[in-house]
């Protein structure tokens, strides 16, 4: 179907849907390496006045990804809910985005949305969004999920506590894991990228993680963030598995460049799920996206890479996560340019998970080779927090010195909380207490006899 837009005496056409989405996205590297990116500034503009217009029900009916060639259109298109689109099913997507920012708009609503969004409305609706619009309705959102702790309440931020180490070092793990435990970070999962990725390194990993939780008594979880396959094995061996990790994407052909389909996804939920170690909520999945991923594997199909991005949340979705995880700048400039990028691709993605009913957190960060600095990932992390975002990284440092990144650190979490007033996840927060780690406004002690005894107590182990 032709999609045509008439702005300032000039007409401008575009040839279907795909194109117009790609058009009318705010401007990035990765479109245009693509090719899709809109050719000027009036054009992108045309294709916003056009995509305004666009009835909501046509993105039933016009796929961008076409059903028969890709499983994850199927998935969307079959799980879509008639009952939960209803309330907005006469809407246009520009009268999508005046609904979702009415104030009439609250919580209870837009939970009740979620499965009738698709993931290209998401998109659509977030394409005709300032910043600020992104903020102010992720900020009405509520996804929670829970493990061993309850991630996701309003006025709490959880943190990923990343402790990567280049040899996959137990001592220097260890080390790091104490170091964020005693800045209060580690309450959304203690989750280690192996740098050897394999199933021995994971088991290694994973039970001195268990064993450092056991031994503090720490309501948190842990994961090794290997591949799939390698979890199943864990889990046939007896190994302490509480998360399945794997990145996903937003078509078929990119989720089998990361040796996946959602067959095998299926398996491993149904695996994890079996071990009883989260009896109560079910949360056992850990999914990490990131916009170009389909781009970078040639799995894109002429859509932008903020729509597939998008696409990916629908892969997670039926899962019940208990994360999923953006990291947004990490393939690099090629994708996203610089800190202007990175920060509009994070809050998009905060919005869009969390729109679709994900319990979304976002790995603020960039590669060394981009237009960005530190002080644009303070502006982002400030950004998320403000919009509700569920959990941030916490890495010694900022500085992952495995994958050679820069995200946020332990005293960036301790930042942002302050600030913002938020406080970690309830259970984790009680553990801090109970350890001497708070003091009697809330906030981690800057130094104290509870580090001494908790190293005491782990002893030379």
């Amino acid at each position: 179907m032709v999609y045509v837009a008439d702005l300032a005496g000039t007409r401008h056409v575009f040839a279907d849907l795909k194109t117009l989405m790609a058009a009318a996205t705010p401007f990035r590297s990765g479109d245009q390496l693509a090719g899709l990116a809109a050719a000027s500034a009036e054009q992108r503009v045309a294709a916003r006045y056009a995509l305004a217009d666009l009835p909501l029900k046509r993105f039933l009916e016009d796929l961008v990804v076409p059903y028969a060639e890709d499983e994850v259109t199927r998935l969307i298109v079959d799980s879509h809910d008639t009952a939960a689109f209803a309330p907005i099913s006469h809407l246009t997507v520009g009268g999508f985005r005046e609904w979702l920012l009415s104030n009439e708009t609250g919580a209870v609503q837009l939970s009740a949305l979620a499965p009738g969004v698709t993931p290209e409305m998401a998109a659509a609706v977030s394409k005709l969004m300032r910043n600020q619009d992104l903020i102010a309705v992720a900020r009405k959102i509520t996804a929670t999920s829970a493990f061993r702790t309850t991630l996701g309440l309003p006025g709490r931020l959880a943190v990923r506590l990343q402790p990567n180490h280049p040899t996959d070092d137990r001592r220097g793990i260890a080390a790091s894991i104490l170091d964020g435990l005693l800045m209060g970070c580690g309450d959304a999962v203690i989750g280690i990228n192996p740098a050897t990725d394999n199933v021995e390194t994971a088991r290694i990993l994973l039970e001195l993680v268990d064993d450092l939780r056991l031994r503090l008594e720490i309501p948190t979880q842990s994961c090794v963030l290997t591949h799939v396959t390698n979890t199943l094995e864990l889990i046939r061996l007896g190994v302490p598995v509480d998360l399945t990790f794997q990145s996903i994407a937003g078509t078929e052909a990119a989720n089998r460049g990361f040796g996946v389909d959602l067959a095998l996804l299926r398996e491993a939920h149904d695996a994890t799920l079996g071990l009883g170690r989260n009896p109560l909520a079910g949360n056992v999945m850990y999914f990490e996206t990131g916009q170009g991923s389909a781009l970078s594997s040639g799995a894109h199909h002429g859509v932008d890479q903020q729509t597939l991005e998008a696409r990916a949340y629908a892969v997670a979705r039926p899962f019940r996560p208990l994360l999923v995880n953006t990291v947004v700048g990490f393939i690099g400039p090629e994708y996203l340019y610089d800190g202007k990028q990175i920060t509009r691709a994070g809050l998009e993605d905060h919005f869009c998970g969390k729109l679709l009913g994900l319990p979304m957190g976002v790995d603020v960060c960039y590669t060394n080779h981009a237009a960005a600095d530190q002080d644009d990932m303070d502006d982002l992390l400030t950004l998320l927090g403000v919009a509700g975002v569920n959990f941030v990284m916490g890495v010694p440092g900022a500085d992952d010195v495995m994958l050679n990144y820069q995200s946020t650190s332990f005293h960036d979490a301790l930042y942002i909380r302050d600030v913002l007033g938020l406080m970690p996840a309830p259970e984790f927060e009680a553990w801090l207490a109970k350890v001497g780690l708070l003091d009697d406004a809330g906030r981690v002690v800057e130094a104290g006899g509870a580090q001494q005894r908790l190293l005491e107590q782990l002893g030379d182990g």
